[in-house]
């Protein structure tokens, strides 16, 4: 069994999960898999993630968890309560072959968004678990350890850098669960103070860390169906977004539309009541000169707000980001597969994406045009246009 508890996830599951229960308990959404690595054959493992998925949805919260929970200054009494009753279920999700018989396989989430938001973490850790678990029967984890070893003493070895904060953000693609354990308490012992904490729930209560994250790009495609109108969905899910954590929590994604339409919604008023924004797709340094120069334009100090990188990290990356914004911004690094998943094979890049809500479509238009998911051309030209965004332009 992969997982082994409902706590195995990331947090801004349970952060986003809470503001459906109080503001969208009505929604419906459609979410799909994508794997981005070319010629990955994962039809013959359908079985197997299926009777994993079906162990996922035997789960319920246990009383220690749920405690832990409400022990979260943010998270309400009455969404713990709401969980004590929930669970997942199968009749939400199928997992097949794709029609096109190529190897991929189509994984298809689709039901009321309060019941199937807890399900694309888990899946996807379900199906990088039992693809490495067959292709390497025998990992090499000494290399693992050894790259691990390498990365701790590029951290640790420089005092330029006992100011930098990491922290794990690779539950969905990790090697392995108990790897991803492995990780994360050498990096415990070894780094001190330099890591932060862990975007994973239960491991974050098990080894009294901290638990971290806020929105997801999900959220804001969401709020393209239920706002008052597309061209507001952006400030209309930072506006909920405040409504419901009053201050807290105040990381603001900034990709789902491109950095550019970010700056025209994130004005002097999100500035100041939003404590950072999130990278997660473009070119990181762009992107951190960019908002250093909105937050001035703003009249608000740059020096008190934090810059948060999370798309692709290595540690080398890291280090020159903290080096490029250190003094001039607060900086924080969520490093995910490079973490969970190096011990010398490739990495899946396979995500789970919402592609409709309320049956209608919804995308994300990031600066990486590689990470965008929608399947209907029409509305991605239609959401381009309403935005104020240029197609890519092949080369």
């Amino acid at each position: 069994m992969i997982i082994g508890s409902l706590l195995d996830t990331d947090l801004y599951k349970f952060t986003m999960m809470q503001v459906v229960l109080h503001h969208f308990p009505g929604a419906s959404v459609e979410y799909r898999f994508n794997c981005r690595n070319p010629g990955i054959d994962l039809v013959p493992h359908i079985d197997s993630i299926n009777d994993e998925i079906e162990s996922l949805c035997a789960l319920r919260f246990r009383d220690s968890e749920l405690q832990y929970l409400r022990g979260l200054r943010f998270i309400k009494s009455d969404f713990v309560d709401f969980l004590g009753l929930f669970q997942l279920n199968t009749k939400y999700i199928t997992v097949k072959p794709s029609p096109h018989s190529n190897g991929e396989i189509d994984i298809v989430i689709r039901g009321p968004w309060l019941h199937t938001i807890l399900f694309e973490v888990p899946v996807l850790a379900i199906v990088n678990e039992v693809y490495f678990r067959a292709a390497q029967k025998a990992a090499d984890f000494d290399e693992g350890r050894r790259r691990l070893h390498d990365k701790i003493a590029l951290l640790n070895d420089d005092r330029a850098l006992d100011a930098v904060r990491i922290a794990d953000y690779g539950t969905r693609r990790r090697f392995s669960r108990a790897w991803h354990e492995e990780v994360l308490l050498q990096l415990k012992a070894s780094l001190g103070e330099k890591l932060a904490g862990t975007s994973n729930v239960m491991y974050a209560a098990k080894h009294g860390m901290t638990p971290l994250g806020t929105m997801a790009h999900e959220y804001l495609q969401a709020c393209q169906a239920l706002g008052p109108r597309l061209r507001d969905s952006q400030t209309f899910g930072f506006e909920m977004w405040a409504r419901e954590y009053r201050g807290d929590l105040g990381i603001a994604l900034s990709d789902v539309y491109g950095m550019d339409a970010f700056l025209r919604d994130f004005d002097m008023y999100f500035c100041k009541l939003f404590d950072g924004a999130r990278h997660d797709s473009g070119d990181p340094l762009a992107w951190g000169e960019r908002l250093i120069a909105h937050y001035q334009r703003n009249r608000v100090d740059p020096q008190t707000k934090t810059l948060v990188f999370s798309d692709s990290l290595t540690i080398p990356r890291v280090i020159e980001l903290y080096q490029r914004f250190c003094g001039r911004a607060r900086t924080a690094f969520g490093v995910g597969t490079n973490l969970t998943n190096d011990v010398g094979y490739t990495p899946l890049q396979i995500v789970i994406k919402m592609v409709r809500c309320n049956g209608q479509p919804v995308a994300k238009l990031s600066d990486s045009p590689d990470k965008n998911l929608c399947d209907d051309k029409a509305y991605l030209a239609y959401l381009r246009q309403v935005f104020e965004i240029p197609p890519v332009v092949s080369t």
